[in-house]
This record gives C-alpha cells, sequence and structure tokens, in this order.
C-alpha cells in the first residue's frame, strides 16, 4: 500500500506536499500476532471500564472510526470510516515536529503512528503508537463539538513561534521513546535519554508560544476531562489508551482543576503519570480557552512584539502587512518609531514574497536569497495609507511606472528610485518595484544602494500579523525540522517466531472453532519454551472457560497465572484485568 495512494480520503487528498514528506506506509503485513494480542487486551480493557467513565461517544465513536477490539486497525477502513464525518488519518513514523502535527489537526487529518507497543509496556508506553493515536484520538473525533476544536487547535498552533530548545526537546524526546520500544534497548542509555530530556525541560529559557499551547493541548486532548468537578468523564486520548492512568487518574489523590487558561502554567512531563489533571464543563470552553491565549499571539498582535518573537525564534518566519503582503525569512532586524512601532524590517538569507498564502511569481528564495528589507508606515503629509491608494492616485502623487520618484516616510526613511513596476490586489498596493534605487533612514545611513540591484519595496501601514513558518509552505518547502532519528524495527529471533505462532493458532481456533486438544499442544510448548509469557496463557483460558471445556487443563492454566500475579508483581493487575474479562466479557458488537 503506497502512502501516496490517497485511500480514497478527501481530506488525506488535500494534505500539502509539506505535510506528506511525514506519510509512511502502515505495512500492515509487520504486525505479529502477538501485537494483535495486546490490541486486543487493551481494547477488551477499554471496552469493560471506558464505558462507564468516558465520554459518552467513546463507544458509539469507536465503530464511527473503523475500529474493532479483535485486531489492529487497518488504514483503509479507518479512512473510509472517518471520511463520514469529514476526516481523515495517515500513518507516520513516531513523534513529528509538533508545528507538523498542529497543521495535520488544521486539515482534519489524525496522524497515527504506524508501530504498536511491546508487550512489556502494554499499560503504557511514552512512545506515540497506534493504540494511542486511533484507540485514544479517534473515537472521540465523533463529536462535532470536539472535533471542531482539534482542528481548530489545529490552525493556531500551526502559526505558533517555536524555538530552537523546542526543536531539541522534541529530539530528545523522540530519541528516548524509541530507546523505551527497542527490546534490547541499554538501561544506561534509556538513563542517558532520560537525562537529556529532563536537562532540556530544565532549560528551556521563556516558554515559546510553541511550548504553552503545547500544555492546553496535554491537559485537554491528551489529558482532558470534561464534566464537574466530583464527576468527570474522561475524553483525553493519553487516558483513553492507557489501560493504567485511565484508573488511577479517577482517583482522589490526583487533583482536580477547573479548566481555564491558568492551565498554561503548568508544564508536563511524557514519561510521569500526571499529579493533576483538568476538568472543563464544556467542549466550547475548551476553545474559550483557546481564543484567549491565541489574543496574546504574535500571529494576532503583529507589530513589534510579533517581529522580536521572530528574531527571537532564529527560525523561519512570515510577517504579513496590513496591505496582505507577506513576507518570509528569518527576521534579524527591525527599526521601531519612538512609540516601538516598526517603521523598517530586515531578514537575512532565503527569503519570499507571498499573497494569501501563495508565493509571488518571481519573488522566490531563489531571488531573494540574501534577504528582504523594507519600510512599514505611512508617507509624510498624506493622510491615507499608501496600500489605499487607487494607481490614479499614486500617479497623482507621483508614483507612476517609468517615473523618478522619492517617498518620504513619517518615519524618515526615504526611497527614491525609478518605479519599475507596481503591484495592486483586491483593492489593495502590496508591492512597488524600483531601479536606481536608495534607501536611507532619518540619520542618513544607507539601508539599500543602487548597485545592489532592483528595491522591492513592500507596502503596508502596520505589520498585521507574525507567524512561524513559510505562508507558502510548500513552494518555500520547509523540510528541515524532519528528523534525522527513524525509529527501530525489530528482527525476531526464532524462539520469538515461534511463539508468534503459538499466538497465531490461539487466534485461528477463537475465530474459527475446532478441536480442543489444540489449545492443549499450544499450552505444552508454551510451558516448555516461553515460560514468561502470560497473554497467551491467558487467551487460551478465556477460550476453555468461554466453551465450558477441558476443565483440568483450565485449572492448570489458572494456577500457572496465579502464581505469576504473586512472583512477578508487575504482572499481577494485567492477570487480574484478564481474569475479570473472562468473567465479565465484552459485548460482541465492537468484536468484528
Amino acid at each position: 500500500m503506497s502512502h501516496f495512494n490517497d485511500f480514497n480520503n478527501p481530506q488525506v487528498a488535500a494534505l500539502p506536499a509539506h505535510l506528506k514528506q511525514f506519510i509512511v506506509d502502515q505495512h500492515y503485513e509487520h504486525y505479529t500476532p502477538v501485537d494483535h494480542a495486546v490490541w486486543r487486551y487493551v481494547m477488551r480493557q477499554n471496552y469493560s471500564y471506558l464505558k462507564d467513565v468516558a465520554y459518552y461517544p467513546y463507544i458509539p465513536g469507536l465503530q464511527k472510526a473503523g475500529l474493532t477490539i479483535e485486531k489492529i486497525p487497518n488504514l483503509q477502513e479507518m479512512n473510509d470510516a472517518l471520511a463520514k464525518i469529514g476526516w481523515g488519518a495517515v500513518t507516520v513514523d513516531g513523534f513529528i515536529p509538533p508545528a507538523a502535527f498542529m497543521e495535520y489537526q488544521a486539515y482534519r487529518v489524525l496522524v497515527i503512528a504506524a508501530d504498536i507497543r511491546q508487550l512489556k509496556h502494554i499499560e503504557y508506553t511514552p512512545a506515540p503508537d497506534i493504540i494511542h493515536e486511533s484507540a485514544g484520538h479517534a473515537p472521540i473525533i465523533a463529536d462535532k463539538d470536539y472535533h471542531e476544536y482539534l482542528s481548530y487547535f489545529g490552525s493556531i498552533g500551526a502559526k505558533a513561534m517555536f524555538s530552537a530548545q523546542d526543536f531539541e526537546l522534541y529530539e530528545a524526546i523522540r530519541a528516548l521513546s524509541i530507546l523505551k520500544e527497542m527490546p534490547d534497548a541499554d538501561e544506561n542509555e534509556i538513563k542517558k535519554a532520560e537525562e537529556l530530556v529532563a536537562y532540556r525541560q530544565e532549560n528551556m529559557g521563556e516558554a515559546s508560544e510553541m511550548s504553552l499551547l503545547s500544555r492546553l493541548h496535554w491537559w485537554t486532548v491528551e489529558y482532558g476531562l470534561i464534566g464537574t468537578l466530583a464527576n468527570p468523564k474522561i475524553y483525553g486520548a493519553g487516558l483513553l489508551s492507557s489501560i493504567g492512568e485511565s484508573v488511577s487518574c479517577m482517583q482522589p489523590d490526583i487533583k482536580k482543576l477547573p479548566y481555564t487558561i491558568d492551565a498554561v502554567k503548568y508544564a508536563y512531563d511524557i514519561t510521569k503519570t500526571q499529579p493533576q489533571l483538568f476538568v472543563t464543563p464544556t467542549f466550547q470552553n475548551l476553545i474559550d480557552v483557546l481564543e484567549t491565549f491565541a489574543n496574546t499571539m504574535a500571529f494576532r498582535v503583529g507589530g513589534a512584539y510579533g517581529l522580536n518573537k521572530a528574531i527571537e525564534s532564529k527560525n523561519t518566519c512570515t510577517a504579513v502587512y496590513s496591505s496582505g503582503l507577506q513576507v518570509t525569512g528569518t527576521f534579524t532586524a527591525i527599526k521601531t518609531d519612538e512609540h516601538g512601532e516598526p517603521v523598517y524590517i530586515h531578514t537575512t538569507g532565503l527569503s519570499a514574497l507571498a499573497l494569501d498564502n501563495k508565493q509571488l511569481s518571481g519573488h522566490g528564495k531563489d531571488y531573494h536569497s540574501e534577504g528582504f528589507s523594507s519600510p512599514v508606515g505611512k508617507l509624510k503629509g498624506l493622510a491615507m495609507p499608501l496600500e489605499h491608494l487607487s494607481l490614479e492616485e499614486l500617479n497623482y502623487f507621483g508614483i507612476e511606472t517609468g517615473k523618478e520618484t522619492a517617498l518620504h516616510f513619517e518615519s524618515g526613511i526615504t526611497v527614491s528610485g525609478v518605479v519599475k513596476h507596481i503591484m495592486a490586489v483586491n483593492g489593495k498596493t502590496q508591492l512597488i518595484t524600483f531601479n536606481h534605487c536608495t534607501v536611507k533612514d532619518k540619520h542618513g545611513d544607507v539601508l539599500f544602494d543602487p548597485s545592489w540591484g532592483v528595491y522591492d519595496m513592500a507596502v503596508g501601514e502596520k505589520i498585521a500579523s507574525v507567524f512561524c513558518g513559510a505562508a507558502d509552505k510548500d513552494a518555500y518547502m520547509e523540510i528541515a525540522y524532519k528528523s534525522n532519528t527513524g525509529t527501530h524495527h525489530v528482527e525476531y529471533d526464532g524462539r520469538t517466531l515461534e511463539l508468534h505462532k503459538l499466538y497465531q493458532q490461539v487466534r485461528n481456533r477463537r475465530q474459527n472453532g475446532g478441536d480442543f486438544g489444540f489449545l492443549g499442544n499450544v499450552w505444552l510448548m508454551l510451558q516448555r519454551n516461553h515460560h514468561d509469557d502470560w497473554l497467551c496463557a491467558l487467551e487460551i483460558l478465556e477460550i476453555l472457560e468461554h466453551e465450558e471445556i477441558e476443565p483440568a487443563l483450565a485449572n492448570e492454566i489458572r494456577i500457572f497465572l496465579e502464581q505469576k500475579a504473586i512472583a512477578e508483581p508487575e504482572y499481577r493487575k494485567l492477570i487480574s484485568d484478564g481474569f475479570y474479562l473472562i468473567k465479565n466479557p465484552v459485548e460482541q458488537k465492537l468484536v468484528v
């Protein structure tokens, strides 16, 4: 299955190229019988427990997302189901950069890590996996108010300023999550990776917009509760997909706080259970809190505040003039007037100009390869901003193609030269291009010299918005932020492959029926070669108990599991929960 097959899903088909670069094949054939057993165990536990504590659409939501209890979801089936509610899904390789993740949400596409957690991490894994992404995120998508919040959050998050420290932390967390899912990972390597994550978390400096937004995302989309403080329900995917924390989070020692903008003050640690959780009364409240935060962000505030945020971030950013012209590049300097308003902007290195997020022809980063600079503001003695003047009015004030002119800005900046071209779209002037141009500031210092070539002057009274990333991402093709760390793919030895076959035989017997004696043989092989296994033994016991056959064999397996639970406490809850589900089987409607 090629990942450029858009699965006949309109949301996936509409993804731009800079997001499609993260998509990988699901490789459904790589999932082992043990992987499917892990999925089935977690889903049965979820169904049994979450039907009482999850927000109401969870169970019907599973079906609307194309998920079943019995097997890991096929991406094609998920896309067919999600298309009916205006969403799609793609598989990616582990953690992807936060800005890209946000943008997928804005396009109403779920990002699903193709891998699945190992059996030893069945309760919780810090690595994103298909259980977390599909069983956690997908079911709640069916709720209209919630998916409106999710896509709106994505559109806000995609514009957030992020710092070099944000990206370093992302790389450290990604590396740790990959290490933790490696079956033969060195404990010292894990310890070093954990220390690096801790170090980077403690040395983030002032939190960036992306860092603060990620907290709101964490306390809502991942770990959110809805309802009242006394009787909350789970909707966060991190809780919905953790059979351990979905239970422990409801205990009274986990503080429950009302969800307000104050949640932005609470940092989180991805490797630990949460000391407190936030409860929202409605999904509309999530949008209201997000709106409050968005009003403080550079893309809404603009001006010198936004430009300084862009300079601090040291990343590719875009400044939007009030005329609509968008300037993309790495912002390195601004000049301001006595009121602190920007009067001149400057980018260094590859830059580009765009309008309505579409790059202007001839103004890509190949043309503006050494940066871009331009005044901001009004002309002296002119009440109306330059961008609002019609072509006739511009000509009246001496700004006419082929003629020499001098523009004197209120800031004291002067632009003089021969007008080569005037660009006006949607009733506004955005760009005036000059030959033989000199630009000077109020002190007479030269900002542009005629020998440097043609001068493109952006037109606009103000900088209305500043956001992270390029205006036209596909034309600018931002691939610099893709991680070089690949997730680990296991090569199985003969003993493990034999165990896979035993799991498959139990699955076949459960689905197709057959001779119970066959299960006795599987049990003998487990006892002989795989004494550390508990899940396959539990699945055999489930069949024997449900079909009321071979009570002696069932009793032998039960005693083995009870002894394992006592001898190895880490398995106690898993085995005990397995026994509970044998006695209280899940409804059949979600099994197939």
